[in-house]
């Protein structure tokens, strides 16, 4: 029963870790937010911190998770992949800190096959890329978007005009970003019988 209820405690506090670290690093920023500030916020030495986790690395790699259920768990269920990419990129525009720290940690982690976060964001993009093409088949069904048209690889650039929207804003942070997607995902629906997405699809096959 002890060591239950040890684990239990020690769940417990690394959920409240996350939660209170989601908070410093949307206010301090990235950069602000160091493995100090974090622990004592909620009321740890740097190495009652990193307790309960094995490095700095992936400790902001839990962060990046807990965004994400977050995110998840405020998002409409009913809306299909793409709605949903849109409400994120328009809630990312309010939370500077994390942009920073997913951008940093995706690049450290592409680079770094070793990185605690490099399987997360293998699984996290093959997630993200299998759903928005299973919303634009769901359209293409419906007869909104040229069958011609290829889910997969319109997913990745949907993905890729996200990402690179990000790196704009953060360096302007007057940048629509879901705007920027948004007319990507217009075009795409706009192309229905204009023979757009057939000479498209034919000429990059």
């Amino acid at each position: 029963m002890t060591r239950r209820g040890s684990y239990a405690k020690g769940i417990a506090k690394r959920e409240e870790i996350l939660a209170t670290a989601l908070e410093v690093v949307d206010r301090a920023g990235f950069r602000g937010a160091s493995v100090r500030e974090l622990a004592d916020a909620v009321g740890l030495s740097q190495a009652g911190l990193l307790h309960y986790f094995d490095s700095k690395e992936e400790l902001f790699t839990a962060i990046l998770r807990k965004r994400d259920e977050v995110d998840t768990s405020r998002t409409d269920p009913g809306a299909d992949m793409v709605e949903t990419l849109l409400d994120v990129v328009r809630h990312n525009a309010e939370t500077p800190g994390l942009v920073q720290l997913f951008a940093s940690t995706s690049v450290a982690a592409t680079s770094d096959v070793g990185h605690p976060a490099h399987d997360w964001f293998v699984d996290r993009y093959a997630n993200v890329l299998a759903h928005l093409a299973g919303a634009v088949r769901a359209r293409q069904d419906a007869g909104e978007i040229d069958p011609a048209v290829d889910a997969d690889r319109l997913a990745r650039v949907l993905v890729a005009v996200s990402d690179g929207m990000q790196v704009q804003w953060m360096l302007d942070p007057e940048v629509d970003m879901a705007a920027s997607i948004e007319l990507v995902w217009r075009l795409a629906l706009a192309a229905v019988g204009s023979g757009a997405g057939a000479t498209g699809a034919s000429g990059t096959a």
